[in-house]
């Protein structure tokens, strides 16, 4: 029989599908109980920290020292929160956008700095590049503690000291940020679109705003997103670099406790303050952060 004729077969939708064409589930596909479980005892982990802060945070000065205490919230949260905002020691305010203004510019250096490198060291071929990656990661190795003496002298000589400068230079690049986004965007970028966009005569800075920006974005955004909320919670240098008259949240938040007696209600509100902006940053940010990891999962 010739191809001319052949003649169409209609297929109806009542016909029985034969036994070895009907989709078969795959074992495993559907998360269980148990993994349900798990993730239900994370999320109880993660969120009793706050809970407890709010039931202390919202009682009195002898809450946390009650046998009896009621695992409800109490009425005190705004009063004592409103005690940490006007603190004349605290000085929140000041606080509050230094952390924000420190934070959000160390996150946007970081992103930055290491998406070019990564972009270099990715894609770009130049000498003793696997040496020179080798040699950035090596750094993550040295403990910040060791560099706090030099550092803090070295600003001392220029006179940055109570600047909000001396713990931002220090944090503008990130070794672990350089090796993220190397290791990303040497899967996520085909060197055929390279080879394209050099055929098209673009230079090399234009293929990387063109082609590595836009590929590397859900990685960027994800290290933006835990740099930001890792210079958020930094204590140690900014503590040792910065006067009490311009602190950084975390900071302005010890002082609550320099007393001989600790009201821990009004410091665990304070700690609550401190973190609603984190929250509302992770609100505006999850959609961008489970592109980010989605997307990372398939390309690895």
């Amino acid at each position: 029989m010739s191809v001319l004729d052949a003649r169409p077969v209609a297929i109806h939708d009542d016909d029985p599908i034969p036994q070895n064409k009907r989709p078969r589930h795959i074992k495993g596909a559907r998360p269980g109980w148990f993994v349900y479980g798990c993730l239900g005892i994370v999320l109880l982990a993660s969120i009793f920290p706050f809970y407890w802060s709010l039931l202390i945070g919202s009682g009195d000065s002898y809450t946390i020292r009650d046998p009896n205490m009621s695992w409800l919230p109490g009425g005190n949260f705004f009063s004592n929160a409103a005690k940490v905002i006007n603190d004349p020691a605290v000085n929140f305010w000041i606080a509050l956008w230094n952390s924000i203004v420190s934070s959000a510019l160390i996150a946007l250096s970081v992103v930055f700095f290491s998406t070019l490198a990564g972009w270099a060291f990715a894609k770009l071929r130049f000498r003793g590049a696997n040496v020179l990656l080798v040699f950035v990661i090596a750094t993550m190795a040295v403990p910040m503690q060791l560099g706090v003496v030099p550092l803090y002298i070295l600003f001392s000589e220029i006179g940055w000291t109570g600047n909000l400068g001396a713990i931002i230079i220090p944090a503008l690049v990130s070794a672990f940020g350089v090796f993220w986004m190397t290791q990303y965007i040497r899967q996520a970028v085909p060197d055929e679109l390279i080879e394209a966009a050099r055929v098209d005569g673009a230079t090399s800075f234009r293929t990387f705003l063109t082609v590595g920006v836009p590929a590397a974005r859900p990685a960027a955004a994800m290290l933006g997103l835990f740099t930001f909320v890792s210079a958020w919670n930094n204590f140690f240098w900014p503590f040792i670099v910065l006067d009490r008259q311009s602190p950084t949240l975390p900071v302005a938040l010890s002082l609550l406790q320099s007393n001989y007696f600790v009201d821990y209600s009004i410091v665990l509100a304070g700690v609550l303050l401190s973190t609603i902006p984190l929250l509302i940053l992770f609100v505006f940010a999850g959609k961008q952060l489970v592109s980010g990891i989605m997307q990372g999962a398939v390309k690895g």
